[in-house]
């Protein structure tokens, strides 16, 4: 490959770019020199990922202890001819495992979005002609024509600039234009500050120049955050963790059950091929063969139920970690704030402040405190009309929102001139454009010439330290205008000038200097892009909830500060840190600050990545919201990213983890709260399971222990794990919101799937079902009446006190007598489902002789539900006990 001598780009001037790339800054490539380097370069374009099969995908599903352990159950049972349990296990292994596959879908789309900013046209010079190419045949060396509208195909130095600007938001994070020049800037300047630099993806808002494409590929900035975005590896979510670690536990208790059981038989005298029947039947037994299934519909449910509220998840286990959430990475521009500049306050010659209501573009709104025939604030609005080439578009036959076309400055402009009453077009047709000079970065000035009845009339406007030096001392109070313009810089204000001169045409070549000393000043206007309205009470949800918000930003540290600080997000005592800052920062001294920093402004992408790193090694659960391409590899690093579905880019989307479809950081807030429930949800599920399988074991192991006869068939053991579970787990599932999920704290990284409290009201349900259904048996065994009864009733009992704990399990606090029963239609369902089918099998001769049932007297229906009504009565009492006591939900 041809080897060009290795520069700084934005650092050099542009000959000894042009030299060091054998090239022309006139005439271009020659076309064979383009043809060799398309050869040796490749095509401007990022590498395809390679597609992962279904097939792939599907296996994966099957990576999990719980699932081991079910293929080992099935397959004994298949050796000890014990086909249906076998057949029920393996059934429920492989519709978790179609689930798991079709819920997760196809592998990430990063490196596709990233693809598709190369797919465009671009103009070039190449043997000193002008030619439309594709911009994947751009090479190191050819020279573009650039034109307000057009979109960047490649890295560039620029050669000329004339009032050129560039929107970079997609990469910088910065939301209003930049303007471009030819000039050289330092080695060290950030992303943001290389305005001698255009970039790929990147669009062109006004001007127009020449530029060298430099870097193509990979080695563009979009291209170094493809590798990012490709290498960035995915961090295991906390449910995973916790249920690698559960499965890892269920194996020890299995294989010590199975060794306990098998000894004890043994020891008592007990043929082989019975006591081993009888261990495998409780390792089967012991195993929770709902769990995946409900993990699996426990993260569907709460998906749809998130895509309700306007977040659409791409992978089912994020549900989870959203609401494990404890630090939120939040870019400002478009997340935070409407991405809407606004001028909120006008400032007149006699010091008058007006207060500009409503937001963004559309002219809804007022201006306060103004006067009848207020000519001061007339011949402001005027002038920022006139001078002025933004369009604003009105909304559309399904549009709700207005349209900006041009600078979005300008368009702010044009929005307060209509709310002050001047129609543009109107008034750009009574004083039409004669000349003008277009915005330069170097004196941050513009200026316009208009003409009516003989009369020039010439505007101006631009920066205040620029433009107020032009004024009239004699007609304002110099001083007290740029106090007031430094109060509102410091209230993340972007703050311009207005001046206007008559019958003193512009000449451009002139310049500014002519009218040094002779402009009347005619006021200063502050605009912002607001914070969304509904953003100050979701951050003070996330508070509540424990979750800390942190602004992540392109924008300068100040209007970061600012806003952070109006938003909640920042205390007064905490800090914004820039790019520079972080960069000089060690490892330990950024983690030592974290705590104090709420606001990290013109972040590079590599540093985004860094911060969520640095979070996470706090042992936080991060999540990362953002739209840029700019954010992708920090969201794909991040235990959750958050992407923006209406601003966001399709790289953003598909380095993602969940997507808003609103832009709307209120509706994060609403999916952590649903993934509170969800994990909320799943708890109850495994309460309940362990509640039913441990009692079992129990009650078996002390018949083996005692002497007795064994309480239950492998059969009826059978039923009771896979129907009579099964038709009120799931259901759990769908519980509702209990209305305290944004009043505790995230779920910790390192908690166990079944904390102490947990285990505390295992144990109560356990030890109080045990008790009244092995005392049943003793006693009913005692009374003389056949065994088939005995065991019948035994079996009936068990599947009572479980309907009894699936009531228990709904909530930890709540009675099960006064929380709405109703409320849940799924576990009303599943209780009149499973009542039917018990029905059938006691009562039904065919289902008898499979079953080894025997029909039970009514009278022994009642007791039983007596008697398996204890696990609810000795439940209800604690619940009353933890309310008293203010204790939190297990």
């Amino acid at each position: 490959m041809q080897e060009f001598p290795s520069l700084i780009w934005h650092a050099a001037e542009s000959r000894t770019i042009v030299a060091a790339l054998e090239s022309d800054a006139h005439a271009g490539l020659s076309g064979s020199e383009a043809a060799e380097r398309l050869k040796q370069h490749g095509l401007n374009e990022l590498p395809k990922d390679k597609h992962k099969p279904m097939w792939r995908v599907f296996a994966s599903q099957f990576a999990s202890p719980l699932i081991y352990i079910l293929f080992v159950a099935a397959v004994i049972s298949f050796a000890m001819g014990h086909a249906s349990d076998a057949v029920v296990i393996l059934v429920v292994v492989l519709i978790n495992a179609l689930i798991g596959a079709v819920q997760e879908g196809r592998a990430e789309h990063s490196m596709t979005a990233l693809r598709k900013l190369s797919a465009l046209k671009v103009r070039v010079v190449r043997d000193g002609k002008e030619s439309i190419i594709e911009a994947r045949e751009l090479v190191p060396g050819d020279i573009l024509l650039l034109g307000a509208g057009d979109q960047v195909g490649a890295d560039a130095r620029l050669l000329e600039a004339a009032a050129l600007e560039a929107t970079e938001a997609e990469l910088t994070g910065e939301s209003l234009p930049v303007s471009k020049n030819t000039e050289v800037v330092p080695e060290d300047a950030g992303l943001g500050d290389r305005r001698s630099m255009i970039y790929s993806g990147t669009h062109l808002t006004a001007g127009r120049g020449r530029a060298m494409v430099v870097a193509t590929g990979l080695q563009t900035e979009v291209g170094k955050i493809a590798s990012l975005t490709s290498t960035a590896e995915e961090p295991q979510t906390p449910l995973e963790a916790r249920l690698k670690q559960f499965g890892n536990w269920l194996v020890v208790a299995s294989i010590v059950l199975f060794v306990l059981i098998l000894a004890f038989g043994l020891l008592r005298g007990i043929p082989f091929v019975t006591i081993f029947m009888v261990a495998i039947s409780q390792m089967v037994s012991m195993v929770p063969e709902g769990l995946p299934v409900a993990m699996t519909i426990a993260l569907a449910v709460g998906m749809q139920r998130m895509a309700r509220r306007g977040a659409i998840v791409r992978r089912l286990a994020a549900v989870e970690t959203l609401g494990s959430t404890s630090i939120i990475c939040s870019d400002k521009t478009g997340t935070l704030t409407k991405n809407e500049m606004t001028v909120t306050t006008l400032i007149l010659p006699d010091g008058r402040e007006i207060e500009a209501t409503g937001a963004g573009y559309s002219p809804e709104g007022e201006l306060l405190d103004t006067r009848e025939d207020d000519a001061a604030l007339r011949a402001l609005l005027e002038a920022i009309t006139l001078c002025n080439d933004a369009n604003l578009v009105p909304p559309e036959a399904e549009e709700t929102r207005w349209r900006p076309l041009g600078d979005p400055t300008e368009a702010a402009l044009l929005t307060v001139a209509l709310k002050g009453g001047v129609e543009p077009e109107t008034l750009r047709h009574e004083w039409p454009r004669q000349a003008e000079i277009p915005f330069d970065s170097a004196v941050k000035m513009m200026a316009t010439q208009h003409g009516r009845d003989g009369k020039c009339r010439v505007l101006i406007k631009g920066a205040p330290e620029k433009l107020l030096d032009l004024c009239d001392p004699e007609t304002l109070d110099l001083a007290q205008v740029h106090q007031t313009s430094e109060k509102l810089a410091k209230q993340a204000l972007r703050v311009l000038a207005v001046a206007e001169v008559y019958d003193m045409p512009l000449d451009e070549e002139a310049g500014f200097e002519p009218w040094s000393g002779r402009l009347r000043f005619l006021g200063l206007l502050g605009q912002m892009d607001p914070p969304r309205d509904e953003v100050k009470a979701a951050v003070a949800e996330c508070l509540a909830a424990g979750i800390r918000p942190v602004m992540v930003t392109g924008d300068h540290k100040a209007t970061g500060l600012a806003i952070a600080t109006e938003l909640g997000i920042a205390k007064p005592e905490d800090i914004a840190l820039d790019s520079a800052e972080l960069e000089a920062m060690s490892e330990a001294d950024l983690c030592a600050s974290l705590e104090r920093i709420s606001v990290f402004a013109r972040v590079q992408p590599a540093q985004k990545l860094r911060i969520v790193k640095a979070f996470q090694s706090q042992k936080q659960v991060v999540a990362m919201t953002g739209d840029g391409v700019n954010d992708a590899p920090a969201l794909a690093a991040a235990d959750v990213g958050v992407a923006m579905g209406i601003t966001g880019t399709e790289v953003a989307k598909g380095a993602a983890k969940i997507v808003i479809t609103d832009d709307n950081f209120a509706t994060i807030v609403k999916a952590i709260e649903e993934g509170r429930l969800v994990y909320q949800n799943l708890k109850k599920v495994v309460l309940f399971l362990f509640a039913t399988s441990i009692d079992e074991v129990l009650v078996l192991l002390l018949a083996l222990l005692c002497g007795y006869p064994l309480p239950l068939a492998a059969v009826q053991i059978l039923w009771i794990n896979i129907v009579t579970e099964g038709a009120v787990t799931v259901n759990l599932i769908m519980e509702g919101l209990e209305g305290d999920e944004m009043r505790r704290l995230p779920t910790p990284m390192n908690e166990q799937l079944i904390t102490r409290p947990m285990l505390q009201r295992l144990l109560l349900m356990v030890s109080t079902s045990v008790v009244a259904i092995f005392g049943f048996f003793l006693w009913r065994e005692a009374s003389g009446v056949p065994f088939a009864l005995v065991q019948t009733e035994t079996f009936t009992l068990i599947a009572v006190t479980q309907w009894f704990n699936v009531l228990n399990c709904r909530s930890a606090t709540q009675s099960s007598i006064s929380l709405d029963v109703l409320r849940n239609r799924w576990i009303v369902g599943g209780l009149i489902l499973g009542n039917a089918l018990h029905i059938l099998v006691i009562y039904t001769e065919p289902m008898n002789r499979i079953f080894h049932t025997v029909p039970i007297p009514l009278a022994d229906v009642v007791l039983l539900g007596l008697i398996g009504s204890s696990v609810l009565w000795a439940e209800e009492i604690r619940k009353w006990w933890a309310r008293r006591q203010g204790a939190g939900s297990a």
